[in-house]
């Protein structure tokens, strides 16, 4: 088959050449690409195109030629004739929802907008089923292109690659919502696939992903039961705002992404700075009525365009076969469920569902030794290769073509399939398990509903570490290790809008295989890590200090030794006591639990009441309807994140297992005081030193120097980590010792020091000697002009007469031009002859590193730009402050800042004049407290 591309999409060397034909029309070697010159069936596919193009061709001329009227009006049938749109309120604008243009060969595909925000979603499904299992086969992906903002990405490879962390959130946001919508039975792989075309900067798109997979997925051919949608929810001037924009984010106390239809709420997820309960619920509220607004106009617009559903292919085990393993097991079942331990429990339940399937075996109902029919091959499903070539251009196969290769049938089974028993036999136990919950008032530890596991913790585990705490909450447990460091260790992310985004703390979580005692492949983080450890991230971030009290980066890793339920929160948990035995002073600790549900609890015995549970273990997790994090104090909550695996839940409910979570978390945090030993709360030893100066912000490029050659000279020198140089005049210096962060200050305050008109300087060294004059280094790093007619009272022909490099000379500041250059003067210092009427200079003694005197002030603070004055110009002694002095500091205390700053008393050396805010430079090593 010849595709249209042969004609406009190949260079001309594709093509044969050939000479004119008699008639001066091309012959068709010259149309035509000769990769299989003899292919007679193509050519004669391109002669019947080729004449029914030049019918069109005809017709369309005449037309043109009898009444002149163009192409356009003739062609009245619109060419898309099943498009439809439909534009839905959301808030305070609306979105716009078109299908049917573009994507037009999958299930179900639609363009959502939201301002110049555009996303495309696609749905498609496998022809064939695939084995049955107890998870639904689909997967989500994600894409923001770089086009959408008008720009490619920062990395060497411009093509976007592999997904990013805050897509792979994004993934999780739609998946989750959808599955408790797709009807069990159904085996067909679904892929759903959603990129981001244009992005306003405006308008985020991840809500606007959520609902756009729901719609996609109810025009499909994919049988679910509901129709959904997602939407955000911001708290803006204690006013609640549906969808706000990015801009009004800024200002936003609450995050909240809520998914969800019209019967009930799916899937919740959002971030806060400690909103009540109460406050909580009325943004859910708000949230689930315009989810209601839009999916009433999803179901209307699916009823004109959608897909009829595949309900006939739903395929589920036979109802008797449950009878058959209740029979076989049910009495052990109850047994077994009673086992505290998880790993002797699931062993004796792999037991028993060996024992069910030789049983079925043996009476006939499953057979093992399944006879696999041989490979048949039916004509209907071959296509007679003559019939029609393809034709391979640069390797790849053309796009019309379709290649139906032989399928050998699958073995079919004599009565049951092996994996409907293991099904059957998996449901079966978790209805044994909620009806002892719900029948018996215990669950498979022994725990009441309302009961929390025993936790134990301890800190300073890692004696290198800068932080660390190992967190143990039942059979879950968490290593939590705090590493901390200057910008340079934060975390870079190259995002869609374009502005580099720098993350100063960053919490990763790992769950390897270990933890549940199996074996298994380690490698890039999946996508539950990543999205984990960004809940446990954004439950500890609003406790953190200011940048500006706590100038360090912050890294928190959350290994998963041992796993039973609820990972996650004990990564908080761990994590906030980490972070207190790194010194970091957090504004009140946190922690976080993980809620269950029962919902259904009629069915087992019940009263019909849902029944929660606190802290679940990994049963409760995978047999209950719900999965409910919440992290928080006790004063409100942080983080939360809500999955389920009914069709909905309702808003009485979700404020019954809030309120029950938070009397578990205050329960949690008295523990976690009991911790022995305790976090140490100061800043360890072999952590950074980080000193924090302010200098004027024209001065800056004085440091960095030309290419950055001075700052890393300055680094080599002293023997500094690192010196990071901001606009706005902070200079952070990040050192392993006292002294060579020392070293660096000094460097760095006499290169930005505001020298001023008649300042003296002692015990100067002569850099360099040039026809008219010497240069003078006053202090390290800055250099004068002494003119040859300021070296000496008497006449010099020229300066190597009386002086050489490496000479000692005191001299006086006497002017600073425009362009910022020094002038200084050795002759403004020497006697004066009798008679004369000049000021004989001030004689002052000194020895060793240049002083500095002034004619006005005796004491005058040489570091930070600022003019500010001290009681001592540097130590006598010459040494390092002793690291004692710091220790005594409390950092992040606001209470204690503003004493610093109404304190009239000022330091009386360099060194604990580093540590006060009045001087403008901020030591950061000391002791860290938690206020609360």
């Amino acid at each position: 088959m010849l595709a249209s591309s042969s004609f406009h999409g190949r260079p001309y060397s594709h093509f044969a050449h050939s000479t004119t034909s008699r008639d001066n029309k091309p012959p068709i070697s010259s149309y035509f690409p000769l990769t299989k010159p003899h292919s007679i069936p193509s050519v004669c596919a391109f002669l019947l195109s080729r004449r029914i193009t030049s019918n069109r061709f005809k017709i369309r001329a005449l037309n043109r030629e009898s009444n002149g009227d163009s192409v356009a009006e003739k062609e009245a049938i619109p060419f898309f004739p099943h498009r439809h749109s439909v534009k839905i309120p959301v808030g305070d604008r609306h979105i716009i929802v078109e299908t049917g243009q573009i994507g037009r060969q999958a299930s179900g595909s639609v363009i959502v907008r939201d301002g110049e925000t555009i996303l495309y979603t696609s749905v498609c499904l496998s022809d064939t089923p695939s084995e049955p299992s107890d998870f639904f086969p689909m997967s989500v992906n994600y894409q923001e292109r770089f086009s959408a903002a008008g720009r490619t990405s920062g990395g060497f490879f411009k093509r976007e690659g592999r997904t990013k962390d805050h897509e792979v959130l994004i993934c999780r946001l739609i998946d989750r919502p959808l599955r408790p919508t797709m009807l069990k039975g159904f085996y067909h792989e679904t892929q759903i696939l959603s990129w981001v075309l244009s992005y306003d900067g405006l308008h985020p798109p991840d809500s606007l992903a959520v609902t756009a997979a729901g719609i996609a997925v109810a025009l499909s051919e994919v049988p679910n039961t509901n129709t959904i949608a997602g939407v955000r929810i911001g708290l803006i001037d204690d006013k609640f705002v549906v969808n706000p924009t990015t801009m009004e984010m800024e200002n936003s106390k609450l995050d909240l992404l809520l998914a969800g239809s019209e019967s009930g709420i799916l899937m919740i997820e959002g971030y806060c700075d400690f909103l009540p309960e109460e406050k909580l619920l009325q943004a859910i509220e708000i949230g689930h009525d315009a989810v209601r607004g839009i999916c009433k106009e999803v179901d209307n617009l699916v009823k004109k365009c959608g897909k009829p559903k595949m309900l006939d292919s739903i395929k589920l085990p036979p109802p008797e076969l449950y009878k058959h393993v209740e029979e076989i097991v049910g009495d052990e079942l109850v047994k077994v469920l009673q086992l505290k331990s998880k790993i002797p429990r699931r062993k004796a339940l792999s037991l028993l569902e060996e024992k069910v399937m030789c049983i079925l075996t043996e009476e006939g109902y499953v057979s093992k030794s399944e006879t696999s029919v041989g490979t048949e091959i039916t004509p209907d499903m071959l296509e007679d290769e003559d019939e029609e070539e393809e034709f391979v251009v640069d390797g790849e196969f053309d796009e019309g073509d379709v290649h139906i290769k032989p399928v050998s049938k699958k073995p079919v089974p004599l009565f049951y399939a092996e994996v409907d028993v293991k099904l059957v036999f998996k449901s079966v136990t978790s209805k044994y398990l909620r009806k002892r919950i719900v029948e018996g008032g215990k669950r498979s530890d022994g725990r009441s509903s309302e009961e929390i596991r025993v936790i134990d913790s301890e800190c300073g585990l890692l004696p290198r570490a800068h932080g660390s705490a190992l967190f143990t909450r039942g059979e879950t447990q968490s290593l939590a290790v705090v590493t901390l460091g200057d910008r340079q260790m934060a975390q870079r992310i190259d995002i869609l809008a374009g502005v580099e985004d720098v993350k100063r703390f960053y919490l990763q979580y790992s769950f390897p295989p270990s933890c549940v005692g199996e074996v298994g492949r380690i490698g890039a983080p999946s996508r539950r890590e990543i999205g984990h450890g960004t809940l446990a991230e954004r439950a500890l971030e609003p406790v953190l200090p200011s940048e500006e009290d706590f100038p360090y980066t912050i890294r928190v890793e959350s290994t998963i030794t041992e796993s039973n339920g609820s990972s996650s929160m004990a990564s908080v948990c761990g994590g906030c006591l980490a972070l207190q035995d790194a010194g970091v002073p957090l504004k009140s600790p946190i922690a976080g639990i993980a809620m269950g549900l029962v919902l259904d609890t009629k069915e087992f015995g019940g009263d019909g009441t849902p029944l929660i549970l606190s802290d679940i273990t990994g049963s409760e997790d995978a047999s209950g309807d719900m999965d409910f994090k919440v992290a928080g104090n006790d004063d409100g909550v942080t983080a939360f994140q809500m999955d389920i695996k009914v069709g909905g839940i309702t808003l009485s409910t979700m404020k019954h297992a809030l309120m029950q979570a938070k009397e578990g978390r205050k329960r949690i945090l008295a523990e976690m005081l009991k911790c022995s030993p305790p976090p140490s709360k100061k800043l360890s030893k072999h952590a950074p030193l980080i000193l924090v100066m302010k200098v004027k912000p024209e001065k800056v490029n004085l440091i960095i120097g030309s290419g950055g050659k001075k700052v890393k000279s300055i680094i080599e020198e002293t023997g500094v980590d690192s010196i990071d140089t901001q606009d706005n005049g902070i200079v952070k210096i990040t050192a392993r010792d006292m002294a060579s962060l020392e070293k660096s200050k000094a460097i760095i305050s006499n290169l930005t020091m505001v020298p001023i008109v008649g300042d003296v300087y002692r015990n100067c060294k002569i850099t360099s000697i040039v026809p008219y004059g010497a240069f003078v280094e006053i202090v390290p790093g800055r250099e004068g002009l002494c003119h040859i007619s300021e070296l000496s009272p008497d006449w010099l022909s020229k300066p190597e007469d009386a002086f050489k490099v490496g000479d000692i000379v005191d001299v006086k500041l006497i002017e600073i031009n425009e362009k910022g250059q020094l002038r200084l003067s050795r002759k403004a210092l020497l006697p004066v002859p009798e008679g004369s009427t000049d000021g004989a200079a001030t004689k002052e003694s000194g020895s060793g590193s240049p002083q500095k005197y002034t004619e006005r002030s005796k004491f005058r603070r040489m570091g930070d730009g600022t003019g500010e004055e001290t009681s001592s110009g540097q130590r006598k002694d010459k040494s390092p402050a002793p690291e004692g002095m710091f220790i005594k500091r409390y950092v992040g205390s606001g209470s204690r800042k503003s004493e610093q700053k109404t304190s009239t008393t000022k330091p009386d050396t360099p060194a604990a004049a580093s540590a006060s805010n009045e001087s403008g430079n901020t030591l950061v090593n000391g002791e860290a407290q938690v206020n609360g």
